[in-house]
């Protein structure tokens, strides 16, 4: 059986070793970076007996700025983020205090792997983080409402979207 590592109070030790997500334990698993530049992904099981199981895994996502990373403590508190984190949500960007935190020079310009991972997931939705961050003293919703009709975006589908003339199928009940 693996051995689970845990970079909580050493986090320059992880510079030195190579990262496998499979090797991580639940409390390391939710930023990393694995040595082969594929983010980690933290999943919850149940058990018959109803006891959650988690399980560190290497994602499909990957990284071409960062590899080999172990998110440390000093930046998952500046951002406000959780250890125990089953993914991302782009609505976590309308929540103001969350904008507030991310964009706070303690978290954005101090923790490339947090700044990299939301700068990724804005740019999904057509929306350029920097900018959301100027517009973030502002009203937050309003800042990305402006920030996504400005032209400042990410470009859209290549292949435009192609209409049916017919309303999807309701699911049988």
């Amino acid at each position: 059986m693996a051995s689970n590592f845990s970079f909580k109070a050493l986090p320059v030790l992880a510079l030195a070793l190579e990262i496998t997500c499979e090797q991580l334990d639940e409390d390391t698993c939710t930023y990393p970076v694995s040595s082969a530049g594929k983010r980690c992904v933290l999943e919850k099981h149940v058990k018959r007996s109803g006891e959650d199981e988690f399980t560190c895994r290497t994602s499909e996502i990957e990284d071409d700025k960062i590899n080999n990373w172990i998110e440390i403590d000093k930046c998952v508190k500046a951002c406000r983020l959780g250890r125990k984190s089953f993914g991302i949500l782009s609505d976590s960007l309308l929540k103001s205090r969350f904008t507030e935190m991310l964009c706070s020079p303690q978290c954005y310009n101090s923790c490339p792997n947090v700044a990299d991972l939301y700068f990724n997931l804005a740019a999904g939705e057509s929306v350029f983080l920097p900018k959301l961050c100027e517009a973030q003293g502002a009203n937050t919703q309003r800042g990305l409402a402006e920030i996504r009709s400005s032209g400042i975006v990410a470009p859209g589908p290549a292949s435009g979207v192609k209409f049916l003339g017919v309303a999807p199928a309701m699911p049988p009940l």
